[in-house]
């Protein structure tokens, strides 16, 4: 059996190592940290049974640690090591959930009995944090959400995850199988912006064998490969219109049929869905059908871009450091004062993909075992161009490869056509799904 693991939390390292040892020596594991800082990222990392800490502390003292614990994970039993002249603060927390506090200078033989009252409460409780250990936040907003998504996991419900690009949409949407009933069967994801049109049916229902040049076996497509399990429809907002006609009857029905198959099979999946798009912006402008997004959007759950959610900032700086300086020239311990505080400012428009760049680069060019603020300063300057979904790139070539043949034919739609090698009836759906006008272009320059 595992022994209980305390998390001690004290600004004094000469008492941090005697309580270490007393309490090793009474059958606890111990993790310790210096800071309240410190040990939220600590808990980020790993949940202990209890944890044990001092109040008076430089910087986040032991009651706004405990508070902070309390907001991430109520049942977790804090004990605090309390001076004569903050006992009154210790008395009023234990009205708010302090599973207890000792006076200094402590009697150790009390404090093993209450920690051993403490640990058996902990591990009473429901410990199955597996399913979110991916996800590092000791942000309120992100605890609230979190949640909710613990919630909505248990239903069958369809759940449409939004938020900006680099907030996470593929790790939250996996967590959310981790915990659901279909935890067992697999998780499928795909990119509806990163397929190409032609190829996405396929993709998601399957084909058979001969159904189109090259197609030579059966494949079963994303919708079958999950049986039984997830179905992660990332930047949903990117499928073509007539592509999302297909999915909605195969949401409505509970069955696909396989491009080329004369019939159909069933299923048996949860749809999870995720976009960076204003998708109400986009059914308003009829880009996207408003029946699929109501059956899309049952339960509704909004990340918070970085820049929202800045407490979390260096939990995870210190978390991305931890795992790339690993395969880093020398190890790398920690980030300069002056470096966290520019992290904390930034406003991060690549959200957390953006933050582990940065660390990536500042763990490669370290020469240090601490990493200073030169170093961020310029991994934030050297920041290299956003990386844009595949579907808006191709939007934007396509855009500009038809004004580039307008002006050349000078609106003659036929000779677009010719030099583009397709017919006057595709030229012209893509002319209108550009909103671009030949005539406007009749009078101009080829050379413009």
């Amino acid at each position: 059996m595992k022994n209980p693991l305390i998390l001690l939390v004290d600004d004094d390292a000469s008492l941090r190592a005697l309580i270490t040892l007393r309490l090793e020596a009474n059958g606890f594991d111990v993790v310790t940290a210096s800071s309240g800082e410190a040990a939220l990222a600590q808990l980020a990392l790993t949940r202990p049974d209890a944890v044990l800490t001092d109040i008076q502390m430089d910087g986040m003292d032991g009651m706004v640690l405990f508070r902070a614990i309390q907001a991430r994970d109520p049942a977790l039993p804090v004990i605090v090591l309390t001076a004569h002249g903050t006992i009154p603060d210790a008395v009023a927390a234990t009205q708010h959930g302090l599973f207890g506090y000792l006076t200094k200078p402590y009697d150790a033989p009390t404090l093993i009995d209450l920690l051993k009252r403490a640990t058996r409460l902990g591990s009473g409780v429901d410990r199955n944090d597996d399913w979110r250990s991916e996800i590092i936040t000791a942000s309120a907003t992100m605890e609230t959400l979190l949640a909710e998504a613990r919630l909505a996991a248990r239903s069958e419900a369809a759940l449409l995850i939004r938020g900006e690009s680099g907030t996470g949409k593929e790790l939250l949407a996996r967590a959310i199988h981790r915990a659901s009933p279909r935890q067992a069967k697999p998780f499928v994801a795909l990119n509806c912006g990163a397929i190409p049109a032609e190829l996405l049916e396929s993709e998601l229902f399957g084909h058979v064998k001969g159904a189109f040049t090259g197609s030579t076996r059966d494949h079963d497509g994303l919708f079958l490969s999950a049986e039984g399990g997830t179905v992660f429809l990332d930047e949903i907002g990117d499928m073509p219109t007539a592509l999302q006609v297909k999915l909605l009857r195969v949401l409505q029905e509970g069955e696909v049929r396989p491009v080329g198959a004369s019939a159909t099979r069933r299923i048996d999946v949860r749809i999870v869905s995720a976009t960076h798009r204003n998708l109400e912006e986009a059914v308003a402008g009829e880009s996207f059908r408003e029946d699929l997004y109501y059956r899309l959007n049952v339960v509704n759950l909004a990340l918070p871009p970085l820049r929202e959610r800045r407490e979390d900032i260096p939990l995870l700086a210190q978390h991305f450091l931890e795992t790339l300086s690993q395969t880093a020239p020398r190890r790398i311990r920690g980030f300069a004062p002056d470096a966290i505080d520019i992290l904390m400012a930034s406003d991060w428009p690549g959200n957390i993909r953006q933050l582990r760049n940065v660390i990536e680069q500042c763990c490669a060019l370290a020469t240090t075992s601490t990493i200073p603020a030169t170093l961020v300063t310029r991994a934030l300057r050297d920041r290299p161009a956003e990386i844009r979904p595949l579907a808006e790139a191709r939007a934007e070539f396509e855009r500009d490869y038809l004004i580039n043949l307008l002006k050349l034919t000078r609106g003659q739609v036929s000779e677009v056509a010719r030099l583009a090698g397709r017919n006057r009836t595709e030229v012209y759906r893509l002319l209108q799904r550009h909103q671009l006008s030949p005539a406007l272009f009749k009078n101009q320059d080829g050379n413009a």
